[in-house]
């Protein structure tokens, strides 16, 4: 660009004289003229950044509320899932050990009533957003407290009771009658020879001919032959009404036979294929009074609740029974 020429009137001669610039002068006028007009400039912009988007330290503490948010989203997953699996080993607490010992059923939560103030206003100073967040997360956290206090104390009852009645509970059918994978669970089930749906009083487990079966509580060897369907059969009464039946038998432990005592984890006897079925395995059921209740209840001393949910899905999965 070329260099403007400024004049000067000069009233002596009365004429225009051009004014002469220095080139050194000019070059830090014009440089001092740029950075002014830079520093203006920066400043508006980083006040309209600040007021728009934030100063520095404000963009530093959104980022880390921002993750912090999605730490919080994170552990409510967490604090669900737990919630579920304590409700599962609350309704396996109450289906497999308190129904087989006869107890009455542990309180559930919200049979406990909460009064009293709003324990959680503290957090309304938040935004709504996180005030929800932490209302939600602190409650959950209090009522996980108060669930896994109520397990507690129906374990210790459920040990109390134990403890107490340890020589009734030697004759409870309380373990696996062998030593294997359920094929087939309680319940209406094809029957694989007949081909129509029938009630399947027991579960078959899945078993070579002569794999050893085991009593699965101490009693009496009430019958040891063979019946019907049921081929080679021997019945244990287990006193109070309890009876367990083992179906299917190759052939009998010696020394099996009716008014034999057994005592829980006896060899009785051995698996096979005899009565009516499709293969070789142990079909196994639990009575109370003449009627047939669901074996895998029972499975209290050797079944974790992992276990026995493992096996109640095995159960479900397959329509069809073995006998």
């Amino acid at each position: 660009m070329a260099q403007r020429t400024h004049f000067y009137y000069d009233s002596e001669s009365c004429e225009f004289i051009p004014v002469e610039h220095n080139r050194y002068d000019f070059v830090i006028y014009t440089t001092a003229l740029w950075i002014l007009n830079g520093l203006i400039l920066g400043s508006a912009g980083l006040s309209i950044l600040s007021h728009y988007v934030g100063t520095p330290a404000e963009l530093a503490l959104k980022s880390e509320n921002q993750v912090l948010h999605e730490q919080f989203q994170q552990t409510r997953y967490s604090l669900e899932k737990l919630e579920s699996e304590i409700t599962a080993i609350s309704e396996k607490d109450n289906e497999m050990y308190r129904s087989v010992l006869g107890l009455d059923s542990a309180p559930k939560l919200d049979e406990f009533g909460i009064g009293g103030s709003d324990p959680y206003s503290e957090f309304d100073i938040y935004s709504e957003e996180t005030s929800e967040l932490l209302r939600w997360t602190a409650g959950k956290l209090d009522n996980l407290e108060r669930q896994v206090n109520i397990q507690r104390v129906s374990f210790d009852e459920i040990q109390t009771y134990y403890n107490n009645n340890r020589e009734h509970l030697r004759h409870l059918p309380a373990i696996k009658p062998i030593n294997s994978a359920i094929l087939s669970g309680f319940g209406m089930r094809l029957h694989p020879v007949l081909r129509y749906n029938r009630m399947h009083e027991g579960v078959d487990f899945r078993a070579d001919i002569s794999t050893p079966v085991y009593a699965t509580g101490d009693g009496t060897v009430k019958m040891s032959g063979r019946r019907g369907s049921y081929g080679q059969l021997i019945v244990l009464d287990h006193g109070n009404g309890y009876e367990t039946r083992y179906a299917h038998l190759s052939r009998f432990e010696d020394g099996i036979r009716p008014g034999t005592d057994v005592s829980r984890g006896d060899l009785i006897g051995y698996t096979g294929n005899t009565g009516m079925t499709r293969g070789p395995h142990l079909h196994y059921e639990v009575r109370i009074d003449g009627k047939a209740m669901d074996p895998l209840n029972f499975l209290i001393s050797d079944t974790t609740p992992e276990e026995y949910q493992m096996y109640q899905d095995i159960a479900k999965s397959n329509p069809m029974s073995m006998d």
